[in-house]
């Protein structure tokens, strides 16, 4: 049965305000941690951040299935969320606490085998924080489910700031890589204990074997596709690590996180909001592939200009904000700029499946990229380094995992065709930004013109696309329009 317009209205309305405190807090939380962050990497240098991410590579490994998938449940349940909470929340805990004693165990053996056996402390205090997210995994997802991203933001600004500043005042007492990983503990707590109180349910434990049959059935494979999704987009780190060390691991992770800024500011909190309102379209499909391709396009407008900014300016953003002993990380970046943009389409595109419960599809995309990465990764980080593990990555996402993706869209009713057009404009402003960029850094050097004049041609391109944003903010309205509408959009070519 379709949503009635006044629901749809409604439920649009919510899911903006959303919108908004989502990004409000991810761009607030990455703009004020900017200046921590280049401070602790001054402070700490390539070999301690190397140490440090050794550990971090652990920790996301864990926190892909800690929960084994059961909070998602809450978030796309079609009933009354309160039926499952008490379950959701006691396998949460039981799963992450036995997680958290297994990380603990294999701490030495993961160490020495990425090359940074003194890292084994950094990830045990790291897998502390297994246990706590599982803790915090249903309330989370309640706030999601009710889009409540305003009490989220709180939350999440709260955590973020502990963790840093607690990173820092330890890094300045000469802690090292340690410090990194307790600020992050600190952070980690903090924040769960505000989600808790925040959440629109008090946190109860309970178990019910028949919803927790239906759990894990909805879960483990979600989870396990999870440990892929991991494994695909974390393997290049582990690769660099085990074939190069932890120090050329320090500058693939710094040009990571900063490749990650596009997907952190503006994919986030449009990640945090697509779920649900996908889940509550359900029930009308036509409106459902309007909705995800109008989501797609918003995406693709205002990140894709600032992946490829960041990809040519690479050198210049490096060596003026971190200094010129990270040098090595802009050439990382170039290549990892570049795939960012990709995988903010590739997260999008992976929520949809989600909700529409296609797990197959999720699961063999994820290993398919994963067998297709390894030998690639490992091939390129001994031929050309860092950098060349990156271009290796780039170069499977574009030729091994879109054409994938863009079939199965295709199976569901959403043509290549449609989500190109959709796209269209915010690929012409990447090459925008690219024609701009590339002869400023190549005549001017790398220094603060050529990083000005690419982050102009960047600001005046999303200005530009911003005009659009509109019309698409319309689209994602005008869900209730006639089905004929909606189907025309969508319709495969």
């Amino acid at each position: 049965m379709k949503l009635g317009v006044a629901e749809e209205g409604s439920l649009f309305s919510r899911a903006g305000r959303a919108l908004g405190w989502s990004f409000a807090s991810t761009a607030l939380a990455k703009l004020s941690t900017l200046a921590i962050g280049i401070v602790l990497a001054r402070i700490l240098g390539p070999e301690e951040f190397g140490t440090f991410a050794v550990a971090t590579v652990a920790l996301l490994a864990v926190l892909s299935f800690n929960e084994l998938g059961v909070s998602l449940a809450i978030v796309r349940w079609p009933g009354d969320p309160r039926e499952i909470a008490p379950t959701v929340t006691t396998i949460s805990v039981v799963s992450s606490a036995l997680i958290c004693l297994a990380t603990y165990l294999a701490a030495p053996a993961f160490s020495a085998a990425m090359g940074a056996p003194d890292a084994t402390p950094v990830v045990r205090v790291l897998g502390l924080s297994v246990l706590v997210s599982g803790v915090a995994a249903a309330p989370v997802a309640m706030l999601q489910r009710e889009f409540r991203q305003d009490r989220k933001m709180i939350a999440d600004q709260v955590a973020t700031w502990t963790s840093a500043l607690t990173s820092v005042a330890l890094a300045l007492a000469g802690v090292g890589a340690m410090s990194l990983a307790v600020g992050q503990l600190a952070g980690s707590v903090i924040g769960a204990g505000l989600f808790i109180a925040f959440a629109p349910r008090s946190l109860r434990f309970g178990f019910d074997p028949a919803r927790a049959r239906a759990l894990l059935r909805f879960g483990l494979p979600l989870a396990g596709s999870s440990i892929v999704v991991f494994a695909a987009t974390n393997v290049d780190k582990v690769v660099v690590g085990a074939v190069l060390g932890p120090v050329p691991l320090g500058y693939y992770v710094l040009a990571a996180n900063l490749a990650n800024w596009p997907a952190t500011v503006f994919s986030l909190p449009v990640r945090s909001v697509a779920p649900a309102l996908l889940a509550r379209l359900q029930s009308d499909p036509p409106a459902m592939r309007r909705t995800f391709l109008s989501t797609g396009g918003l995406l693709g407008a205002i990140t894709l200009p600032a992946c490829v900014a960041l990809a040519v300016a690479a050198e210049p953003l490096v060596t003026l904000v971190y200094g010129d002993v990270w040098r090595p990380a802009a050439m990382v970046l170039t290549w990892l700029g570049l795939l960012a943009g990709l995988r903010i389409l590739f997260e999008l595109v992976y929520d949809y499946f989600v909700v529409l419960a296609n797990t197959r599809v999720v699961f063999t995309v994820q290993v398919v990229w994963f067998v297709a990465l390894v030998p690639a990764l490992w091939l390129g980080a001994d031929a050309g380094g860092a950098a060349g593990a990156g271009a290796a990555a780039l170069a499977v996402a574009a030729l091994v995992v879109a054409p994938i993706y863009l079939y199965e869209l295709r199976r569901t009713g959403v043509s290549g065709r449609a989500f190109g057009a959709r796209l269209a404009p915010a690929a012409a402003g990447g090459l925008a930004v690219a024609a701009v960029g590339v002869p400023a850094t190549l005549l001017l050097g790398a220094g603060l013109v050529a990083l000005t004049a690419t982050g102009v041609a960047a600001v005046a391109v999303l200005g530009l696309l911003v005009r659009r944003l509109r019309g698409t903010l319309r689209s994602l309205r005008s869900v209730g329009e006639p089905a004929a509408t909606a189907e025309a959009a969508a319709a495969p070519a």
